[in-house]
């Protein structure tokens, strides 16, 4: 079966479902890849007329909202403790060092974090439980999750789709050329987000060492 006839056979609802859960799981706290999952769905929407753009925008947005929700209400049931054991769990998510720089973002723009979270990898997992732990007042958190929401979730489906039915004839043909290509964009936004984190690990390490670092000593006068 051709590749184009077996996309036809996915079932809508399975798509839509798919993309909610994902999107909703990985604002909940746990570390998926959401946006790859968006960008192909979209994608594989604007080669197939079956799949509502709108529909699949709309969970995508319930599924981020919904999430992020869950997300704050365990970060602010759990605490400290909470991020101590995803510590544990997903060390390569929720290492010290990536903790301490989603900390910073949200010391620096407060309910705000929540909203720029959203478009960025690693915030976008921390958001929900970290404005949690941190005691964000909730309809802070609310108004910038539900924006941040919208804005990415159905921005990412309008943007990606309409490229997709501009490319419709090329996407018909080479169909996973363009699932590789959303691949590679999630791939390329983890990769900036570790090298920042790594960045910001060697300036706190730089920091501690010069606050430890003994005065020495001055020669005394004739």
């Amino acid at each position: 079966m051709h590749i184009e006839e077996w996309l036809e056979t996915v079932p809508a609802v399975s798509v839509y479902l798919l993309v909610g859960i994902v999107i909703g799981l990985e604002s909940l706290g746990i570390p998926l890849p959401g946006e790859i999952v968006l960008v192909s769905a979209t994608l594989l929407a604007a080669s197939q007329d079956h799949i509502n753009p709108y529909i699949l925008g709309t969970c995508a947005v319930a599924g981020a909202v919904i999430g992020d929700s869950i997300g704050y209400l365990i970060g602010r049931k759990g605490g400290q403790p909470l991020l101590a054991w995803l510590g544990r769990k997903f060390p390569k998510h929720f290492s010290a060092e990536h903790v301490a720089t989603a900390e910073r973002s949200f010391q620096k723009w407060g309910m705000w974090a929540v909203f720029v979270g959203r478009f960025i990898a690693l915030l976008r997992i921390f958001a929900g439980p970290l404005a949690g732990v941190l005691r964000m007042p909730y309809w802070k958190f609310l108004i910038a999750n539900v924006l941040g929401g919208i804005v990415w979730a159905g921005g990412t489906t309008a943007v990606i789709y309409s490229l997709g039915k501009v490319a419709e004839d090329w996407l018909k043909r080479f169909s996973w050329l363009g699932l590789v290509l959303a691949l590679l964009f999630g791939l390329g936004s983890m990769m900036v987000m570790k090298w920042r984190s790594k960045k910001a690990k060697a300036a706190a390490v730089t920091a501690a060492d010069s606050e430890t670092a003994e005065p020495e000593p001055v020669p005394a006068g004739d």
